[in-house]
């Protein structure tokens, strides 16, 4: 199971029409030999959810940078329980996040990682992979 390939599917939830960000993330993931899946753009989180569960991804990550981090990351969270799979995915959420009243909300709600903007690439593909090392350590 160690040497599986990690999956992340990359998801822009609502209208946000600007995809640079998300699509650097999901290239350095692929980069660094990540399996990565990126839906495009004005994905609904019922679609992201789907596409999560299809593609059975180990990593959800949500690029939002029009301000519905905080509702479309709820609606994933409840979609995912809904489907019996809450705490299944490692969620993370990535973008225009100028609060830190919201990243503690966003990881009190059930968020696993929050990356604002400024964050490292660096860190976020640790992150990953520490998350999933330890996700996968705990279903042996």
């Amino acid at each position: 199971m160690q040497d599986e390939k990690i999956r992340v599917l990359i998801g822009k939830p609502g209208l946000d029409g600007h995809d640079r960000g998300a699509k650097v993330v999901a290239l350095v993931l692929k980069d660094a030999g990540m399996e990565v899946i990126y839906t495009g753009l004005h994905q609904s989180p019922e679609q992201i959810v789907q596409a999560a569960i299809d593609e059975d991804v180990d990593v959800i990550g949500l690029s939002v940078l029009s301000g519905v981090h905080m509702s479309a990351s709820k609606k994933v969270l409840e979609l995912l329980k809904k489907e019996g799979m809450a705490g299944e995915k490692i969620i993370m959420v990535g973008g225009t996040i100028h609060s830190d009243e919201d990243i503690v909300e966003l990881k009190k709600m059930g968020v696993n990682g929050v990356f604002p903007t400024e964050s490292s690439f660096e860190d976020i593909v640790s992150f990953v992979r520490k998350a999933v090392e330890e996700k996968r350590t705990q279903r042996k």
